[in-house]
């Protein structure tokens, strides 16, 4: 099966890259998404029975400041590839990586942030309304749409795929459990970090690498569809940053706000995996506190 892929030079299209070029037929898209008469050249050029679009902007906080930027790489580039990949004659498929931000407000954020939380939390599942907060979560709401406009109209086939916090990264500090983990390894009596009364959870690479595996091997059954990914494990950032920190026998002060605040922060964000392991089997495997085991070492070898 030939598969095209994009955003390969990222996170999780290296670690995808690394799984994919053994049993497939592999190619990486090599135009800027932005420019529609190269990318539909090179996407008929390839003739793909498979696409799986991961490339995008993903700082959420710079979505706010680089509104115009985000929404042309994530939304109009997203519409330049499948208004491309509909003119292929034989497409299997069309799995796009969206994200849990595209949940964005629900009234138990306010209830995080108010402090009167529920007993028991709930976790988002494909059927919570989509509320986006940020420009980075309107764009991908927006490809979602796109996509079931054309999967309605044209019977176009495509994956949606809402993808939690990933960590295990090995040479990008910028997210949450890299900042945390490097700012404590270089500085032993203070760190700074922004909010820490959200709650978020977190999910290893190499699940969220099986997870993407075992759609494109189980595509069809996928089809039309779009998952949330779990797991239902969300833990607020005050307590991660002490679990970071337990670790790596860090006692030193954190000092918290002390970054510009995310304009209408969102206080919970968790979602569930129940249907995409009800279809593939697919679950996460990693804990928690081995993921981090695993990114700290990688980091004390770095820093």
């Amino acid at each position: 099966m030939k598969i095209l892929l994009t955003g390969s030079s990222g996170f999780l299209g290296t670690a995808l890259t690394q799984r994919l070029e053994g049993p497939y037929n592999l190619h990486h898209l090599t135009n800027d998404l932005k420019d529609h008469k190269k990318v539909e050249q090179e996407v008929l050029a390839v003739n793909p029975d498979l696409i799986i679009h991961l490339a995008a902007r993903t700082e959420v906080q710079e979505s706010f400041v680089e509104q115009v930027e985000f929404s042309q790489i994530n939304y109009v580039g997203t519409v330049n590839l499948i208004e491309s990949a509909m003119k292929l004659p034989h497409l299997k498929n069309f799995l796009f990586s969206s994200t849990m931000e595209t949940y964005g407000w629900q009234p138990i954020s306010d209830e995080v942030r108010d402090h009167s939380v529920p007993e028991t939390f709930i976790s988002f599942n494909e059927n919570t309304p989509t509320n986006p907060n940020c420009p980075y979560a309107v764009a991908k709401v927006g490809c979602e749409n796109y996509l079931k406009y054309v999967h309605r109209s044209f019977n176009f086939p495509f994956v949606a795929i809402r993808q939690t916090n990933t960590y295990g990264r090995e040479s990008n500090d910028y997210f949450v459990t890299e900042q945390i983990i490097t700012q404590m390894l270089k500085n032993k009596d203070e760190i700074f970090l922004g909010y820490g009364e959200p709650y978020r959870n977190f999910m290893y690479v190499s699940d969220m690498i099986d997870m993407w595996c075992a759609v494109i091997e189980q595509h069809e059954k996928c089809t039309g569809k779009i998952f949330t990914v779990g797991p239902d494990k969300a833990i607020k950032i005050k307590d991660y940053a002490k679990m970071i920190g337990d670790k790596l026998g860090w006692q030193g002060k954190i000092h918290w706000d002390s970054k510009p605040p995310r304009p209408g922060e969102i206080y919970w964000l968790c979602s569930d995996n129940k249907l995409i392991t009800s279809l593939t089997g697919w679950q996460p495997k990693v804990t928690l506190s081995e993921g981090l085991d695993k990114t700290i070492e990688t980091w004390k070898k770095k820093v």
